[in-house]
């Protein structure tokens, strides 16, 4: 799991200048912040849960090109633009949204000349991913897992939760119908980013 976020993380800041404002969504406490941090001019992360930011305020205290701030993904409620918008870590399934209809509204914050980051798990990763859905399980982070509707990228819990995957396959359809430029790239064998760039 620690090298899968480490590519992640390591796919995206190969790709940055150092000047770009990025914006994060679902950043969590900010743990994809602060690595990147160095490597922008700024970065702004949302989570929907204030407990995430009144502790990720703390973690990025000595970051002082970072801010976090809480807010609900659905409801995005910003004036200015960003270079960079990011949705990492299966953003896309887990904030249940529709996929092209989000992309448009991530879309509208983005500069001219700017990209947004989704990435989603690859199939390549599927038993990684399962084994630490069983870890979280075991803690009590989630209910138990239902091993019958679990398949095909999709992992089921019994107390209701799912989470889904987005194939490379999806995510070209998803990027051709935006009508923005595009491309997939596959990060290794572990996640699958679609890039979508504003020209």
């Amino acid at each position: 799991m620690k090298r899968y976020l480490d590519a992640e993380i390591s796919f995206v800041m190969e790709r940055l200048q150092g000047t770009e404002r990025i914006l994060e969504l679902g950043a969590g406490y900010g743990r994809i912040m602060k690595e990147l941090a160095n490597n922008c001019k700024s970065i702004v992360g949302i989570d929907i849960s204030h407990e995430n930011v009144e502790f990720g305020s703390e973690y990025l205290r000595s970051v002082p090109n970072a801010t976090l701030i809480a807010m609900d993904a659905h409801d995005l409620r910003f004036t200015e633009t960003f270079d960079v918008v990011l949705c990492l870590q299966n953003g896309l399934s887990s904030m249940k949204v529709r996929p092209l209809e989000y992309i448009h509204r991530i879309m509208a914050l983005i500069s001219q000349g700017g990209r947004a980051f989704i990435s989603s798990y690859s199939a390549k990763f599927w038993e990684h991913r399962l084994a630490w859905f069983h870890e979280q399980a075991r803690i009590g982070l989630l209910g138990p897992i239902d091993m019958g509707n679990t398949k095909d990228g999709v992992i089921a819990c019994k107390d209701g939760f799912r989470a889904t995957t987005h194939s490379p396959e999806e995510l070209d359809a998803i990027g051709k119908a935006s009508g923005f430029e595009y491309e997939v790239v596959e990060v290794d064998e572990s996640s699958v980013f679609l890039v979508v760039e504003k020209c």
